[in-house]
């Protein structure tokens, strides 16, 4: 998984969303999990999610993304929980919490 921790996930995010994740990582590792997988989406969904710092009112961290891998075979796939928690990592290497991205045009939690 990413070196975000399950308890932050837990402590940012709720426990559907923090399992949501782990599940993600862990399929993606190769390792086997039994989990919800929380909504599918269709692909070329767009997820944006935004962030403030925490102690700050106005420094806002925005990221929006698309993924799309059509006739991709499966090894090559990348999936928008994986892009998700990518960007979370760069994130958290910079100081910022984790973003909770939401798909359109239904709004639902991706992680």
């Amino acid at each position: 998984m990413s070196s975000l921790s399950r308890r932050t996930l837990l402590g940012y995010t709720g426990t559907a969303a923090a399992g949501t994740v782990a599940a993600g990582a862990a399929l993606s590792t190769g390792t086997q999990a039994q989990a919800d997988t929380g909504p599918d989406f269709p692909e070329g969904t767009k997820f944006s999610g935004y962030v403030r710092m925490p102690g700050t009112e106005m420094t806002e961290l925005t990221v929006s993304f698309t993924v799309s891998t059509t006739e991709a075979p499966a090894a090559q796939r990348i999936s928008a929980l994986e892009v998700a928690n990518a960007l979370n990592e760069l994130a958290a290497a910079r100081g910022w919490p984790p973003i909770t991205f939401y798909g359109t045009p239904a709004p639902a939690p991706l992680n």
